[in-house]
């Protein structure tokens, strides 16, 4: 074999293994390639400075990593919000329909698999990362590139980043288990367990040794032009990514529900495991209008299938003591297997749960389990009873610190505020991420802090000393100097993160950032009326900041003390120009991006919409405005040019 012939051989090696990988669809044997593979292995041992990146033989699984490096994706690896009947659909909708009304879906299945994204450049496949947090993850292209269905090598030069699931095909699944069985070790409790565990082995050839299959559902990072989504995706498989088994655009709720339905009735039939079903708006300008929440895409659900139920026994109720004292309910049942995971606990929610159904210890119970949900009960077999049940009996006492329960009825809270489980939980929640993101803080540095009696609410933690940390077994220098100085780091924090840090019940991350904008420090002296009045914070959640501030006020005030928490910048009123106050919605293809009008237009003082509506005052448009255009025109809606919007500015 010379080097023209070689270069022919990978050539047709990579053909037949697409076409057997990536389109279900062999052209040849497994002899006929096993010989080929074999004379390019010769050529390639022989000829080594001649190998070619994409050889199939650089596939083969033959490092060994001592571990895994970390790093971040070039953009970030959203979750999805979950809905799980056809109401929670509608409320999708509707949600969606008020950002934009002109607008059709891509739906395609959800598999139940590990995420991964594969970063190209250069038409090189570079790296190929874990999801991890979503920012960062783990960095194992050793082993993605043994999975034979993601390309080495693709046609696109520019840099870009593939997102898909990684998957076990069931009937693999079933031969791996066999296998571990005859060695004697551990089953995997299920395909999505496998896949996970086999894209992080340190060992490369296990994980090319488990027929590990790559689905893609997306991009993050790239430079395409396309429209539609669904145009965006057949460009990816035509770069020789595997398609899923199903995927169909629609419009409207009695189509997606129709494609739901054939899913779900099909779902056994796919050679992988499905979870439920991804919708996504299929109009890409749609999507970057639409954004995104604190945790999710605006423009996108997981419509998940029907869980699986089982029956099992109530064998006792425990509580748990969370940070803000209130007191939850869990039931231990007999150990039950649900879709390969073993249950061996189902939520209660609260004390009036157990009061509706009648939950009795020893009951026979049905119990179910949706995805990645918490399992719950659905109901009481009391046909099943046998006179062996026992009511159970609201608890008066925290089960923690003994001290008197505040009975709310629903809810039941221990008030002791020197609790435990209350501190304890209260400052690993205050040193987080999402809070200070203080480092060092883990849970059972905490508990030590705890037990030594040093740190008893958060604000002793700013009490802390080299010399106390010395004192305290497992404490070395190093590590006791790191948690002083992230101590110190946390100082001149942003103020939403302050309040996010307090744990006030029914607050998180957003209704800080709303309760920070509005009334950065003062925010301990707001009315009900002024908190209700911020947008997106209901009664409930002004209520409970006000039994919160009345409780802990001290505590508030000598914490913002120590941290001098930073307040929120004022905005300056804009001044008047024929913006201000207006409601303008973007369209069409721009010099800059639509994110960067956006921002200008709002820094004038314009709400930027992203739907055409008789309250918009100005459809702003580029080349290709498309749909909203025609319905800004059909409603009599000013329509502006880049170039004239930039004009009237000027």
């Amino acid at each position: 074999m010379n080097l023209q012939e070689y270069k022919k051989a990978v050539e047709l090696l990579n053909l037949y293994s697409r076409h057997y990988y990536v389109l279900d669809d062999p052209i040849t044997t497994d002899e006929v390639y096993d010989k080929l593979y074999h004379e390019v292995v010769e050529f390639e041992e022989k000829n080594s400075e001649n190998i070619l990146k994409n050889s199939p033989t650089q596939r083969v699984g033959d490092v060994v990593s001592s571990g895994f490096t970390k790093v971040p994706h070039l953009s970030r690896m959203w979750s999805l919000e979950d809905v799980f009947d056809s109401e929670g659909l509608q409320k999708w909708l509707t949600k969606t329909y008020k950002l934009d009304e002109n607008i059709s879906f891509y739906c395609e299945p959800k598999f139940d698999g590990a995420s991964l994204n594969l970063v190209y450049e250069n038409g090189e496949l570079s790296q190929g990362i874990t999801r991890g947090d979503g920012t960062v993850g783990e960095l194992i292209t050793q082993n993605v590139k043994t999975i034979k269905s993601v390309p080495l090598i693709i046609e696109h030069k520019e840099r870009i980043e593939i997102r898909g699931e990684v998957v076990i095909f069931k009937d693999e699944f079933e031969k791996i288990n066999e296998a571990r069985l005859e060695e004697g070790e551990a089953v995997f409790a299920n395909p999505r367990n496998a896949a996970a565990g086999s894209l992080r082995q340190l060992d490369s050839s296990i994980t090319a040794s488990r027929n590990l299959v790559f689905l893609p559902y997306g991009v993050g990072e790239n430079q395409l032009k396309h429209k539609l989504l669904s145009e965006k995706m057949e460009y990816i498989y035509s770069l020789g990514f595997r398609k899923p088994p199903h995927r169909s655009t629609c419009q409207g709720y009695e189509e997606i529900e129709a494609i739901y339905e054939e899913m779900n009735r099909d779902r056994d039939s796919y050679p992988m495991m499905l979870d439920g079903m991804v919708i996504k708006v299929n109009e890409i300008a749609s999507q970057i209008d639409m954004g995104y929440t604190v945790k999710n895409p605006r423009f996108s659900v997981a419509y998940k299938f029907p869980a699986v139920e089982k029956i099992t026994t109530v064998k006792e109720i425990i509580l748990q003591v969370g940070r803000t004292g209130a007191v939850t309910p869990v039931a231990i049942v007999e150990p039950t297997d649900i879709d390969g995971v073993v249950v061996e606990r189902a939520t209660l929610h609260n004390f009036d749960e157990i009061d509706r159904k009648d939950i009795r210890l020893n009951d026979k119970v049905i119990i179910l389990r949706s995805g990645d949900v918490i399992p719950k009960i659905i109901k009481v077999l009391t046909h099943e009873r046998d006179g062996s049940e026992v009511e159970y009996k609201r608890p008066t006492c925290c089960p923690v610190c003994n001290s008197e329960l505040l009975d709310e009825g629903v809810l039941l809270k221990c008030q002791n505020l020197t609790c435990e489980a209350r501190v304890i939980n209260s400052i690993y929640y205050f040193a987080s991420k999402p809070c200070l993101n203080i480092d060092g803080l883990g849970t059972k540095i905490v508990e030590a802090l705890f037990n030594s009696g040093l740190v008893k609410s958060v604000v002793d933690l700013f009490d802390l000393t080299l010399e106390k940390l010395l004192k305290l077994e497992g404490f070395k220098e190093k590590k006791s100097q790191n948690l002083l100085d992230s101590l110190e780091n946390a100082k001149g924090c942003d103020y939403w993160r302050f309040i996010n840090s307090l744990g006030i019940e029914h607050v998180g991350e957003v209704a800080s950032k709303t309760l920070s904008e509005n009334f950065g420090s003062s925010f301990i002296d707001a009315t009900k009326e002024k908190i209700i009045a911020c947008d997106g914070i209901g009664e409930e959640m002004a209520e409970s900041v006000l039994e919160f501030v009345r409780v802990n006020r001290d505590t508030i005030l000598k914490l913002q003390d120590i941290l001098q928490p930073l307040e929120p910048i004022k905005k300056e009123e804009a001044k008047d120009n024929p913006f201000k106050d207006k409601t303008a919605v973007l369209t069409g293809t721009m010099s800059e991006s639509r994110g960067v009008i956006k921002e200008m237009l709002e820094a004038l003082g314009a709400k930027v919409s992203g739907s055409v509506s008789k309250k918009t005052d100005f459809l702003i448009y580029g080349e290709d405005a498309g749909s909203k255009y025609d319905k800004a025109i059909s409603l009599g809606v000013e329509c502006l040019t880049e170039k004239e919007m930039r004009e009237k500015i000027d």
